[in-house]
């Protein structure tokens, strides 16, 4: 072992956290680097200007990992924390180590376990410099997330880890996609900078809403960081027609029954992937009506719960149907907001006919109890899909 992993050896605490920061050498690849315990093992975040690679190593290797962090990047700091101390190593322009040990006060003991529980493995980290999440005031300008906008970062990084599980698994090279109702478009801006700067997939994105003041700054704002195959339109998602076969479609929020058009393009364009978050299912609970159930129509709040949770069950059984893997997830905590539900479908090679079938009598029979319909129900009837 050399001095650096020596001097560390000597620390009679175990490590909750390091810092390993100011390079000497320009060109190195990374920024700074940090490492965290978790649960006996330690995980390794290497930060460059745009990027965060993640790497998990044992607590036996983790003397000598940090040494050649340090020696390799050209690092001349490294900060150590224990459950007590903080050990400051400092490494001079001739190679001499220096190293130093104070006692940690006990706000910030509290403060080290609080970053020590809120760290996880995002997929967008503290530290890296993406513009769109400046200007939307989630990031200040050296990369930190903003106290009062901690639940949006959470949002964000939820929503592409639901992503991420089925991009890791498409090898695509390229995707197209539509983000219906894209409002003031964080979310399209950050799926475009995680697709192509952290993905490397060449991505072409339309996000389309009704507002034209909308779609003009945000048409401004890609100009402006320099994402050229991210565009916005103006246009309805009834009858919307694409520009090219889309691989993807995201609708976030879209309005009631918005999200069912939204799903019904999606299916008849044949797409291999389909993330939609509803919103304000109000469709059912202006319908359904039940002599055998009439316990869940009677109190409003319950009501109104129910339809929307039917809503999206529903619509998940649908797209079951239409040949997709589908999953209702949770996007954000419910505490938060109860518009917390994320309908994942993802296109299946082969669907066995009698699964598909099965979901749509599921759907019928709740059709026939509650003495209703529903808005996706009726498109595939109209379109032919109904066997």
């Amino acid at each position: 072992m050399g001095i650096i992993a020596d001097k560390i050896g000597e620390i009679d605490r175990q490590i909750k956290k390091a810092i390993i920061s100011k390079s000497s050498n320009n060109s190195s690849e990374f920024r700074k680097i940090d490492i965290m315990e978790k649960g006996g093992k330690y995980q390794i975040s290497k930060y460059t200007q745009k990027q965060v690679f993640h790497e998990n190593i044992s607590e036996n290797e983790l003397k000598e990992k940090i040494e050649s962090l340090v020696l390799e990047n050209g690092f001349r700091q490294l900060n150590v924390w224990t459950d007590e101390h903080e050990h400051i190593f400092l490494l001079s322009k001739k190679g001499e180590l220096s190293v130093k040990k104070r006692l940690l006060k006990a706000e910030e003991v509290v403060k080290t376990e609080s970053l020590h529980n809120r760290q996880k493995n995002y997929i967008i980290s503290e530290g890296q410099q993406v513009q769109p999440l400046v200007d939307m005031g989630v990031f200040t300008r050296e990369g930190k997330v903003v106290k009062s906008m901690y639940d949006k970062f959470r949002q964000i990084n939820r929503f592409l880890e639901i992503l991420d599980d089925e991009i890791e698994g498409n090898k695509s090279e390229s995707l197209n996609v539509i983000d219906f109702g894209c409002g003031k478009s964080y979310l399209t801006f950050v799926v475009y900078y995680y697709l192509t700067e952290i993905k490397k997939i060449k991505a072409n994105i339309i996000g389309l809403d009704l507002k034209a003041d909308v779609i003009k700054k945000c048409n401004q704002a890609a100009e402006k960081y320099g994402y050229e195959n991210l565009h916005f339109e103006l246009g309805d998602i009834n009858g919307y027609k694409a520009p090219f076969d889309v691989d993807m479609v995201i609708t976030l929020h879209a309005y009631d029954t918005a999200t069912d058009y939204a799903l019904y393009n999606a299916v008849t364009w044949n797409a291999k992937m389909i993330f939609s978050v509803p919103c304000c299912q109000h469709e059912l609970n202006q319908k359904i009506k039940s002599d055998e159930l009439s316990l869940l129509s009677r109190y409003g709040i319950i009501k109104e719960r129910f339809a929307a949770l039917s809503t999206d069950a529903i619509r998940a059984n649908l797209l079951e149907y239409a040949g997709y893997k589908t999953q209702l997830l949770e996007f954000i905590d419910f505490a938060h907001t109860p518009k917390n539900i994320l309908i994942r479908a993802v296109k299946r090679p082969v669907s066995p006919k009698g699964s598909r079938q099965k979901a749509l009598d599921e759907v019928d029979r709740f059709m026939k109890e509650f003495n209703t319909d529903q808005t996706l129900y009726n498109l595939f009837k109209e379109a032919g899909y109904m066997e």
